[in-house]
């Protein structure tokens, strides 16, 4: 056994304190006939500290494309020549939306526009289309807006708004090489506020941006300082049009290792699977996530790329016999 997992026996699953940089470093740099046992201890780390409920959440865009940064990842931008395009959701829309996502069993719902920062039209949208789930559907009500001043925060949480997302989507040494428009202090500004609120933090990134094992390792050790109560983990995959449009997909055996080493980073973390794991794991390597630290996912499709199916995965999860947290009585 590798001096790292036996480390990481002792003080991640027996004491609950997470691995630092350099323990998540070699964690992800473990060869690949020590992967099945790291994934077996992040396993027994997250049953330790989490338990085996698993967190079903929905996702959908109120207003699509024409964003005005450019986050080199992603299609929304207005500045690449991607297909998406400028779109807005009315709320009776948004309403269906969410009745939909619940009946899959989901409790969560995430609502999320690309944008810099919400301006006064969004933040009517959003006034009027929370009010509106509220009143027609039982389930809980997350945000992701872009970057915040302190009076939108406030707003969202008299809105009953219970979550907010806002990924720091890489480490920030490297955030630089993935966006210009605006900076990693600022994405963390936001988080610093939201966190103050009282809502729940939300933040997590894309792995396979062009950065190396140490800048992956470094961006576990800054979210696990943020210390957020959820962790969306996407993998990339590349959108054509936009500057990483030609990166390669990460690798299955790389993207459990990370999967491995982020759970052991953050032992008490809600860690879910969210856009790329399809490209990247596929069935098989799904099911291995969610033996190896995962206990969150995001079901049905993502902001402008396409999932698997609810169902399918709803029926792993039984399969797997993890119960989802609060399944709704229309399953």
């Amino acid at each position: 056994m590798p001096e790292i997992l036996d480390q990481a026996r002792t003080q991640v699953l027996e004491n609950g304190v997470g691995l630092d940089q350099a323990g998540v470093l070699a964690v992800l740099r473990l060869p690949d006939e020590h992967l099945p046992a790291a994934l077996q201890l992040a396993h027994d780390v997250r049953m330790r500290w989490c338990g085996p409920e698993v967190e079903v959440e929905g996702i959908v865009s109120l207003k699509t494309g024409g964003c005005p940064e450019d986050c080199h990842f992603c299609s929304q931008s207005g500045l690449f020549a991607s297909p998406v395009r400028s779109v807005w959701l009315d709320i009776p829309s948004l309403v269906k939306a969410a009745k939909q996502t619940a009946d899959t069993g989901a409790t969560e719902f995430c609502i999320v526009a690309a944008v810099r920062g919400p301006d006064e039209r969004l933040m009517k949208q959003m006034r009027e289309g929370v009010a509106a789930i509220k009143a027609e559907v039982d389930i809980q009500v997350a945000a992701s807006l872009g970057m915040l001043t302190q009076a939108q925060v406030d707003e969202l949480v008299e809105m009953g708004v219970h979550r907010y997302n806002h990924n720091l989507e890489t480490c920030r040494s490297y955030f630089p090489n993935v966006v210009t428009t605006h900076s990693w202090e600022e994405r963390w500004e936001t988080l610093t506020m939201v966190r103050a609120s009282g809502m729940e933090v939300c933040c997590g990134g894309i792995l396979g941006l062009g950065e190396t094992l140490e800048q992956r390792a470094e961006f576990a050790a800054q979210l696990a300082e943020l210390d957020p109560h959820e962790v969306p983990l996407n993998f990339l995959n590349p959108r054509p049009g936009t500057p990483l449009g030609d990166q390669p997909v990460v690798e299955a055996r790389d993207a459990l290792r990370a999967i491995a080493a982020f759970r052991l980073a953050m032992p008490r973390t809600i860690l879910r699977y969210a856009g790329g794991r399809e490209i990247t794991l596929g069935d098989l390597g799904t099911r291995d996530g969610l033996l190896g630290g995962i206990n969150a996912v995001i079901v049905g499709n993502y902001l402008t790329t396409l999932g698997r199916p609810a169902t399918a995965d709803l029926e792993l999860l039984d399969d797997l016999k993890m119960p989802v947290k609060a399944l709704s009585a229309t399953l």
